[in-house]
């Protein structure tokens, strides 16, 4: 039988190059060529002239991009391609490096100057004419935190178990109160209004001198005293330790405390659990990510400022400034965004919560003409005219204060005579006269909302927002499986993060 030569230990004259074994237009090139063309200035900065000399970090940041490219995440994988795989044997120059320096690299070395060399590549993607920069399509996702499920701190538990330990206490002071002499002096009772250290030792002290030889005191009072001694002080210690580290949050995982439990989309029991993770805000355009943010609270309402503001932070107030538009869900639809947007000088084309509501015929005919949204307002002398033509003047004003911090204004408005009203039924079930609550700095927002996204650019815009940044998460999720951080606290996830959008805008350069 006819077979072409093959002899496995065949001796060349010349040895192989891995320049001649990788494809001129192979993606590992484009990585190679970027990184070379960038100024890793700010990068060397995290590295110290004494002791050893260290693993160029130009190649290191090479093989990072890289792995990232091809879905591989673990720094142990990392160092099994560097062994094995050409790829990595080409960018390395055949140098092996352990997977504790990869890991060391990526989560110490990068974290001050990894933002930088992102911004630097989004430039050059801008020079190159594929972002103009001056538009941008904002969405969010939550993505699982390296932690444990079911190792969880509620801030509402903590409330709940400092308030049982103030009644406890209460009610062992008001025992003691109950069985003392009636010569023994009567102290002053300790305010049982907030749980303290101070309260707890003065409780303890007052009901410890008035059972101790008193024959009254039953054995269950003096265990239930023992037992306030050995760990109320502790627990409530403990109690203030896990609020601290909540803050503003309700929840977090006691296996990464900075990941704050959310609901998920995809989890694995396929029923919409709670799980430890982090709410990852993108910016895009032309599907390239041009900014990206993680942030522990799981509302996006409350992530549009601080990403904007990153945004800010990262290209500088001149780039900032040639931002026209952005264009976001109704996630993100709130008066403190559409102030902020406004002052920022910002077309918003963001939808508010029943914005999709009202393009449906059958809500409109549903709320007409009795919905308050749709009365007859005069804006010269300030009053709303109800279905039966009754003017509703302004009664009073009130404020109000978000979950966010942000302070509303509210008038109040009610009609004067609603009795033997044909409508009545119909306009409100309420008794007495027809009383309504408007935001007028909220309406005019909506106003102008509803006239841009009704546009014939809005309604562009909605189109592209679903197929500009929406693709992205399902490209980084579904396509590469990046389902899960594998570091851990924010700010290494964040870093994490980022070398997943980075390699994302690398392979849409190698696509353009």
């Amino acid at each position: 039988m006819n077979f072409k030569h093959y002899n496995q230990r065949q001796i060349t004259l010349l040895p192989y190059s891995f320049d001649d074994l990788i494809s001129k237009k192979h993606p590992v090139r484009v990585v190679d060529q970027v990184v070379e063309s960038i100024n890793i200035q700010p990068l060397l900065k995290a590295y110290s002239k004494e002791g050893n000399p260290a693993y160029h970090p130009k190649m290191l940041l090479k093989v990072m991009l890289y792995a990232y490219m091809t879905n591989t995440y673990s720094s142990r994988k990392i160092e099994l391609a560097i062994r094995e795989n050409i790829n990595f044997m080409w960018l390395t120059g055949m140098t092996i490096v352990d997977h504790n320096t990869i890991n060391r690299f990526r989560s110490n070395k990068l974290k001050d100057s990894f933002k930088e060399i992102f911004k630097q590549v989004v430039l050059m993607l801008a020079s190159e004419g594929l972002i103009s920069l001056k538009q941008i399509y904002i969405d969010g996702t939550k993505i699982e935190a390296q932690a444990g499920r079911y190792t969880f701190v509620w801030g509402n538990s903590i409330k709940t178990n400092k308030a049982k330990m103030l009644t406890q206490l209460e009610e062992l002071w008001n025992y003691t109160q109950s069985i003392s002499n009636d010569d023994d002096p009567n102290p002053e009772p300790p305010e049982f209004k907030e749980i303290s250290k101070e309260v707890i030792q003065k409780t303890v002290e007052q009901i410890d001198a008035k059972l101790s030889g008193n024959e009254k005191a039953t054995s269950k009072a003096k265990a239930k005293l023992r037992y306030i001694k050995q760990n109320f002080e502790k627990n409530l210690q403990k109690y203030e330790e896990q609020e601290a580290n909540l803050g503003e949050r309700n929840s977090y995982s006691k296996t990464d405390p900075d990941a704050t439990f959310m609901r998920m989309k995809e989890d694995h029991m396929q029923n919409g659990q709670l799980k430890p993770g982090y709410n990852a805000q993108i910016s895009t355009e032309n599907q390239i990510i041009v900014n990206y943010t993680l942030h522990q609270n799981p509302t996006d309402t409350k992530t549009l400022q601080p990403h904007l503001e990153n945004f800010k932070e990262t290209y500088g107030e001149e780039v900032f400034k040639e931002l026209e538009d952005i264009t976001a869900d109704a996630g993100y639809g709130s008066e403190e965004n559409y102030d902020y947007l406004e002052k920022q000088q910002l077309t918003a084309y963001v939808k508010y919560n029943t914005f999709d509501k009202e393009q449906d015929k059958n809500y409109q005919k549903e709320h007409k003409p009795f919905s308050k949204e749709n009365l007859h307002y005069n804006q010269e002398e300030d009053y709303y005219v109800c279905p039966m033509g009754q003017k509703m003047h302004k009664t009073h004003e009130s404020k109000k204060t978000t979950e966010a911090g942000y302070t509303q204004h509210l008038s109040h408005y009610q009609a004067k005579n609603c009795e033997g009203c044909p409508l009545r039924v119909q306009c409100f079930k309420g008794k007495g006269n027809r009383s309504i609550e408007r935001n007028h700095n909220l309406e005019r927002h909506k106003q102008k909302i509803r006239e841009l996204l009704t546009s014939e650019k809005g309604l562009q815009k909605r189109k592209q927002r679903t197929a500009d940044v929406e693709p992205v998460f399902a490209q980084l999720k579904h396509n590469h499986n990046f389902r899960r951080f594998s570091l851990k606290g924010i700010q290494k996830t964040e870093l994490e993060f980022g070398l997943m959008a980075l390699a994302h805008n690398l392979r849409k350069k190698i696509a353009a």
